[in-house]
């Protein structure tokens, strides 16, 4: 059976032969900026969509949780520090020292709840020895109220358990967490690919007027005019609007970074008052506790004096002098300690510089965090209505395409 080919063949002539003529080539135009404005419109919308939840990503998810995670880490690392302060007044501790373990322990809890929310399998460790850690101290504040030595055995395990299981589990979820918190500030970045792809376009209609310029001898093209003003002024919008985005992300990468060494001082403060305890919990025998107190001190200087490299608030520059104040009290523990004299030396470590340093982080930390939110805020603003403006203009530049080119073609019926 032999098929006749003459009719496709002709179709394909007839097909050619409109594109080699000025009709054909118009309607091809008008095809071509149609679909490359509407492309351009989802193209920028879709950028502009990933910015606004990115931000909003950081606002009310990714930085919540870094805090909820970095209160993890603090409360029960001040537990451990103040389960060992009161275990030396011996007997009853005081009220004060009891109340503050209990509500460490309350808000590590309520942290922790938070965290588990997008991270369990980060929190199982967690959850699974805190309620140990709990048990191991309450064993020993019960043998330390009768007196018994063991009391100092279990509390030395308990701040092990701490140690060794408890805080790494609680770095690791901080970690996630401000890594989150990166990729969240990653993802607001500026969209070259949209705005390239607008770019085109707007050079596309511009070539395309002076084609028509060409054929027809008329210099404006008031569809085409009116096209490109629209696209023109999207692409304007879009790169204004995301270059101030870039900005307030920046500086919300300085703040989020200040809050970061700010939690690390903090942490830092309350692992050598632990140290600190400790050392005159193991009553002579606690020399590695020592060496840990001076590493961390040490540490602990360089975080606060990049804190204030950072920016010089009031808040970071207090907690510096706090700091040095309570290693001056410190020194004078160590010597009446080392002199024998233990009771002076316990009577030395409830000195208000720790609680003063600590309370410096808290409204230095505060007031990073407030700079950070402001920031995302600020770029959250500037988005305000960018996609709707742009999808608008994208219609726009099709209707104009469409309007200009079809008033030519209608000249060649």
């Amino acid at each position: 059976m032999v098929i006749d080919s003459r009719p496709r063949q002709a179709l394909v002539r007839r097909v050619t032969g409109l594109a080699r003529s000025t009709p054909g080539r118009l309607s091809l135009i008008v095809v071509v900026l149609v679909v490359a404005s509407l492309a351009s419109g989802w193209l920028t919308t879709w950028s502009v969509n990933r910015q606004e939840r990115a931000l909003e990503d950081l606002a009310t998810r990714s930085e919540p949780l870094a805090h909820a995670a970095q209160e993890v880490y603090r409360a029960l690392q001040d537990a451990d520090a103040t389960a060992a302060s009161a275990f030396l007044s011996g007997g009853l501790e005081p009220s004060e020292l009891r109340e503050r373990y209990e509500a460490d322990i309350a808000q590590a809890q309520a942290a922790l709840s938070v965290a588990t929310a997008s991270s369990p399998e980060l929190t199982a460790t967690l959850a699974a020895q805190l309620p140990v850690y709990t048990g191991l101290i309450e064993t020993a504040r019960t043998n330390n109220r009768q007196g018994f030595p063991v009391g100092a055995a279990y509390l030395r395990e308990a701040s092990g358990l701490m140690r060794t299981q408890l805080l790494p589990a609680a770095q690791e979820l901080y970690r996630a967490e401000t890594d989150r918190v990166a990729r969240a500030q990653d993802e607001a970045t500026f969209p070259w690919g949209s705005v390239a792809v607008a770019l085109g376009f707007v050079v596309a209609l511009v070539g395309t007027q002076r084609y028509l310029t060409r054929r027809t001898n008329r210099l404006l093209n008031v569809g085409l005019l009116v096209a490109t003003g629209a696209a023109a002024v999207s692409l304007l919008w879009v790169t204004t609007v995301s270059v101030l985005v870039m900005h307030d992300v920046s500086d919300s990468r300085a703040a989020s970074k200040k809050v970061d060494v700010l939690a690390q001082a903090r942490i830092a403060t309350l692992t050598a008052r632990g140290e600190e305890t400790l050392t005159l919990v193991a009553r002579g025998a606690g020399q590695s506790y020592e060496k840990n107190f001076v590493e961390v001190s040490e540490r602990l200087e360089g975080l606060l004096d990049q804190a204030l490299r950072m920016g010089d608030t009031a808040a970071a520059d207090e907690a510096m002098r706090h700091f040095r104040q309570w290693q001056q009290v410190h020194q004078r523990i160590r010597e009446a300690d080392d002199a024998g004299q233990y009771n002076d030396a316990v009577a030395l470590i409830n000195n208000p510089y720790f609680d003063s340093l600590d309370q410096a982080l808290v409204r230095a930390i505060g007031e990073a965090r407030q700079d950070f939110s402001d920031e995302v805020a600020v770029a959250r603003a500037s988005l305000a209505g960018t996609v709707v403006g742009v999808l608008v203009l994208a219609l726009i530049s099709a209707a104009g395409s469409t309007t200009g080119l079809w008033q030519r073609l209608k000249e060649y019926r």
